[in-house]
């Protein structure tokens, strides 16, 4: 329970009491998990990046032609200093 109370200060959640006891228990349900895991032998193991076996799916840094921000911008129905302006949508 002090472990919860410890990671609310610090992410600065507000838990009501009731959460603290759900929390709690889930908390100790992954501490004993990674106590499972832990006693697992993968000395013979090679660290993985991912489990699919895929390549590199990034395409090459080519450079191509790009349009011209006056160009872009023409169209629009309102910009400045080069950019779109849009109406506000929070207040």
């Amino acid at each position: 329970m002090q472990n919860v109370k410890r990671y609310e200060m610090l992410n600065k959640l507000e838990l009501a009491e009731d959460e603290y006891v759900r929390v709690s228990a889930c908390a100790d349900k992954l501490t004993e998990s990674f106590k499972l895991l832990e006693g697992i032998d993968t000395s013979g193991a090679e660290p993985l990046i991912t489990v699919l076996d895929i390549q590199n799916v990034l395409r090459e840094d080519v450079c191509v032609k790009t349009i011209p921000r006056e160009e872009l911008l023409a169209p629009a129905p309102d910009s400045t200093g080069g950019f779109f302006r849009v109406p506000k949508t929070l207040e």
